[in-house]
């Protein structure tokens, strides 16, 4: 118990004065942790002695997460402890020091954002949630680590654990995320004030992230737009998996983020005053901030620290024993003493000030209901209407388009109506008709309440830096690009699908239309492999009505992605009707005769027409049939057997029409069923040429139906 009075105190204050030896604290637990609790050291010890007591603070709070990590990856028997051992002294200092969140409520708006770009590590973040009150993350999840059913999965889950503002583990991703999360502050800043939105993007990353190319395209986009609340903390290790870092690399990483006009600070990462400093610099510069935290992998770890044993496996039970011993921490495992406790929970309690400050001056904005509706994800109201009023004029015109600019004239009624639509993209804008009059202004560093992005030829984080807007929120995110380079986005592709967030693609010049451009540029096995990726939409419409509706789709869409696959060439109206959206189901039936059908004609994109014109000249020969369009095979898929058989019916033969590969096609056709197609790489020629060559005709489709029906 602490003594009584300040005589009390000043008869024992000799014995727990901190002792100094070349600088070094000798012995960090000298001072009851119950007198600092009191909040007494103002009494017991000096001005220079006060420094150490909050040193003993930190220490105390960094061990934990030690402690944590590796008993949680040991009962694991698989994980990453060396890395949430070697950042914890400086996750410490930016959770307990700067870091502006409520455990109470992790999606507060304002909230800074932490994403643990090196997720392999994510018992760190694991950690600071559970030390921090997260009550979602109690101990039970900690000693689930990487469990069946466990929140505490292997890779941090956005989703699965509130506090986690991103999924991470491939690397690379998160810090290439954190550029679209520090966009949209701006953005949102510019629209809503900096009494409403005013907060900042922290990111930890590792020696691997920035190994990724991806890294490359994040830092030189962040550094161009000078995203100055873009603050990254870099684990500078020296080691990988393998070995060191010097096996692999020679890049002077800070020269390369000055290069890319970064602002960069050099520091120990286990000093907290240097560390605490570092950031506070940071959030003075006009620019993005890189602090090289120079850290020991596995710090505290006798025999393990600063190799590549501790990256990627437990320590084993001895050596965790000799770790406890190393930093002083005399507690079981999984044990955590309520002092401790205590000191993290101080950061939540002055988060949550913050946050009542906050909503005081929503309260009184003039902007509050607008901001609430974006933050919330909610549509602007009338939009519908506009739509329906455009399609309308399309019924009435009839226009033959290319689907590209039949997308781009969707998007100006979209982005007229929905103001919480930026779009972008990379490099391609005069191809993919993603710049509206309503998204002219773009996005710059002197203009950030711009609604465009010039990505530049970095499709890869523009599909990173467009999940990280969705996942700020208040913004909906559409870029565009060739199909084709969807194999350089295809990581935050897959990301934004497994994640769950609305996040547009803009896929244009889509199959062997694209024509003299080659086999290079032709993508005809891309829609295959999308529609492989689970809960991405990829939509392939057919005219003018059919990309209109897919775009109402995709921006009401909450639970997942959408991809637009679009034509360069031009297509014939088809549709007939807009009296509702027939997409929305992902097939419908387009054409069908009175009579009792005998073969099904099964089409997307631009080769529905040639079913159409399929389809009437099967009539003029006595062949009774039906065309399907597929819009959204996906979503097809996803509907009940009813609706599936009411469309294709139940044994009729088939034949499926797509300038690309069959793969896929199998949940619809069977076996014995005919298809029209590619089932090569394409060539450099006159895109009808093409379609010529490879037998993607209305005359191949009658033929295989004639044959189909021994005709």
């Amino acid at each position: 118990m602490p003594p009584n009075g300040r005589e009390g105190v000043a008869r024992r204050r000799a014995s727990w004065r901190l002792g100094e030896e070349n600088g070094v604290v000798r012995h960090l637990n000298t001072i009851p942790t119950c007198y600092k609790a009191w909040n007494i050291t103002n009494i017991l010890f000096t001005p220079a002695e006060q420094e150490h007591v909050i040193y003993l603070d930190k220490q105390l709070m960094s061990n934990a997460i030690t402690a944590l990590s590796m008993d949680a990856v040991q009962a694991a028997n698989s994980g990453h402890p060396g890395m949430p051992m070697g950042m914890a002294d400086a996750a410490t200092v930016l959770f307990a020091k700067f870091l502006k969140f409520n455990p109470k409520d992790p999606n507060w708006p304002d909230r800074d954002r932490f994403i643990l770009s090196a997720g392999h590590g994510s018992m760190l973040i694991y950690s600071l949630l559970h030390l921090t009150g997260y009550k979602a993350v109690d101990m039970e999840q900690i000693k689930n680590f990487r469990q069946l059913g466990s929140i505490t999965a292997g890779h941090p889950e956005y989703g699965h654990v509130p506090g986690v503002e991103t999924t991470t583990g491939p690397l690379g991703q998160g810090i290439s995320n954190a550029v679209g999360f520090a966009v949209a502050e701006r953005q949102m800043n510019a629209r809503f004030g900096d009494q409403i939105v005013d907060h900042h993007t922290y990111v930890i990353a590792g020696d691997g992230c920035l190994m990724e190319g991806i890294s490359q395209e994040a830092i030189s986009l962040a550094g161009h737009l000078k995203l100055n609340k873009l603050i990254v903390l870099w684990d500078d290790n020296n080691i990988t998996i393998d070995g060191t870092v010097g096996i692999s690399d020679s890049t002077d990483q800070k020269k390369r983020f000055e290069a890319c006009n970064w602002n960069v600070i050099k520091v120990d990462g286990h000093d907290a005053k240097k560390v605490a400093s570092a950031i506070r610099r940071a959030k003075k510069s006009i620019k993005p901030t890189l602090i090289a935290c120079k850290t020991i992998i596995g710090k505290g770890s006798p025999a393990k620290s600063g190799t590549s044993k501790v990256h990627g496996a437990p320590l084993g039970t001895e050596e965790i024993i000799e770790t406890r011993k190393a930093i002083g921490w005399d507690y079981d495992s999984f044990v955590i003493p309520d002092e401790v406790y205590k000191l993290w929970k101080r950061p939540g309690r002055k988060g949550s000030s913050a946050q009542n400050a906050w909503e005081k001056r929503l309260k009184g904005s003039v902007n509050e209901s607008e901001f609430n509706r974006a933050i919330s994800g909610k549509l602007n109201e009338g939009w519908k209407n506009e739509m329906l009023e455009y399609k309308t004029q399309l019924l009435n015109s009839s226009p033959t388009l290319a689907t590209r600019a039949s997308s781009g004239n969707a998007l100006k009624v979209l982005t007229s109506s929905l103001t919480d639509m930026i779009s972008g993209s990379a490099d391609l804008e005069g191809s993919n008709k993603t710049k509206t009059p309503a998204t002219s202004s773009e996005i710059q560093h002197d203009n950030y309440g711009g609604r465009y992005i010039n990505y530049g030829i970095r499709e890869h984080v523009m599909g990173a830096a467009m999940n990280g807007m969705a996942l700020h929120g208040g913004i909906i995110p559409y870029s565009g690009t060739f199909l084709v380079f969807a194999d350089y986005c295809r990581p935050a592709i897959r990301l934004s699908a497994l994640m769950g967030i609305r996040v547009i693609y803009v896929m244009t010049h889509d199959s062997i239309g694209v024509g003299e451009d080659g086999p290079t540029h032709q993508p005809v096995e891309h829609v295959a492999s999308l529609r492989a990726i689970p809960n991405l939409y990829v939509f392939r419409p057919a005219d003018a009505i059919e990309t209109a509706e897919c775009w109402e789709i995709s921006v009401e869409r909450t639970s997942g992605p959408s991809l637009h696959a679009l034509t360069r060439q031009s297509l014939p109206p088809v549709r007939n009707s807009v009296d509702e959206n027939k997409s929305k189901l992902g097939a419908y039936v387009l054409r069908q005769n009175k009579g009792q059908c005998q073969i099904i004609l099964l089409a997307s994109g631009s080769e529905v027409h040639l079913a159409v014109e399929a389809y009437d000249k099967l009539n003029l020969l006595g062949i009774s049939s039906k065309v399907v369009s597929v819009p959204c095979l996906d979503l097809f898929l996803e509907q009940d057997e009813t609706y599936i058989n009411e469309v294709i019916g139940h044994n009729l033969p088939k034949v499926a029409v797509e300038a690309g590969i069959r793969q896929g096609w199998e949940g619809l056709i069977n076996r014995g069923d005919s298809f029209v197609g590619m089932d090569s790489f394409g060539a450099s020629a006159p895109g009808n040429e093409l379609f010529n060559h490879f037998d993607i005709t209305t005359d191949e489709i009658i033929r295989k139906a004639r044959k189909m029906l021994d005709l």
